[in-house]
C-alpha cells in the first residue's frame, strides 16, 4: 500500500506541458519519481520548462505540434527513438476560441476541434504500441485533459471548445473499451478554475473568480497534480473509461 501513488520507474509524455495544467501535471508526476517528457508547440518554452522540471527529476523537452495527424505521428516518431514503451500518455494540449455566434468562424472552430479533440485520438494511436508494450507488465494509462465546460454550460460563448470538450468526454469511454483489451486504461480529468493561459480569469482575477466558486478558491497546482497522480499510479487501475471532474463544486452550482 506504500508504494500505492508511486511512479517509480515510469515514463510520462505530457502534451501541452510547458505551462498551465500540462505543467502541473508534469512536476507531480516527476515529484513521484516518473521520467518525464513534455511537448509543446513552441520550442524554446518546451525547452526552458524541461530545464526548469529536471531539478524534480528527468525531464525531457520534445518539441512538437500535435493539431495535425502528420504532426502527432512525428511526436509519436520523436518518442520512439528514445524509448521502447510508454506507460502514461497525457492528452493536454489544447486551445480555445471565444467569439459571438453570428460572427464565430470556421477558423475558430477547426483550430479547437483539431486540437481538443482529433489530436488525442491520433496521437494516442500513433502511440498505441509503446502503450501496449507497457501493458504487458502492468497498465498502461492515457489520461485526457478534458473541462468542465465538457459537462455543464457556462455564459461564454466559446462553442467549438465547449463541444470539442463534451465530445473529448465521450470519446474517452469509447476508447477505454477498446484499449483496455490491450491493457491500457484510459480515462479524463475535467478541471474548473485554474491559473493557467487557456484560463486568464483565474490567473490574473484569481480572488475575483474564486468568489462564484463553492469551494471559496480557484485550483492549485496540487489539487492538480494530485488527481493526475490518481489515475497515473496503481490506485487509478481500475477507473476506466472516466473523467473526474476538479472544479470546487462549480458544476454542481451550475445544476
Amino acid at each position: 500500500m506504500k508504494d500505492l501513488f508511486s511512479l517509480k520507474g515510469r515514463t510520462a509524455l505530457v502534451t501541452g506541458g510547458s505551462r498551465g495544467i500540462g505543467r502541473m501535471i508534469a512536476a507531480g508526476f516527476l515529484a513521484q519519481g516518473a521520467k518525464v517528457y513534455i511537448s509543446s508547440r513552441k520550442a524554446a518554452a518546451c525547452e526552458d520548462t524541461a530545464k526548469e522540471l529536471s531539478a524534480l527529476g528527468t525531464c525531457i523537452a520534445l518539441p512538437a505540434d500535435v493539431s495535425t495527424v502528420e504532426g502527432a505521428r512525428g511526436l509519436a516518431a520523436a518518442y520512439a527513438a528514445k524509448e521502447g514503451s510508454l506507460d502514461i500518455l497525457v492528452n493536454n494540449a489544447g486551445a480555445a476560441w471565444g467569439e459571438s455566434f453570428d460572427t464565430f468562424p470556421e477558423k475558430g472552430w477547426d483550430k479547437v476541434m483539431d486540437l481538443n479533440l482529433k489530436s488525442p485520438f491520433f496521437l494516442t494511436q500513433a502511440l498505441h504500441e509503446p502503450l501496449r508494450k507497457a501493458g504487458k507488465s502492468r497498465p498502461a494509462k492515457v489520461i485526457n485533459i478534458a473541462s468542465i465546460d465538457g459537462v455543464s454550460v457556462n455564459p461564454m460563448e466559446t462553442y467549438s471548445y465547449a463541444a470539442s470538450k463534451a465530445g473529448l468526454i465521450h470519446l474517452i469511454k469509447r476508447m477505454s473499451l477498446r484499449l483496455v483489451q490491450d491493457n491500457i486504461v484510459v480515462s479524463g480529468i475535467a478541471p474548473g478554475a485554474f491559473a493557467s493561459e487557456m484560463n486568464r480569469d483565474a490567473r490574473d482575477h484569481g480572488e475575483e473568480v474564486a468568489q462564484r466558486i463553492p469551494a471559496g478558491r480557484i485550483g492549485t497546482d496540487e489539487d492538480m497534480a494530485g488527481v493526475a497522480i490518481y489515475l497515473a499510479s496503481r490506485a487509478g487501475d481500475y477507473v476506466v473509461g472516466e473523467t473526474i471532474v476538479v472544479d470546487g463544486g462549480v458544476t454542481l452550482a451550475r445544476g
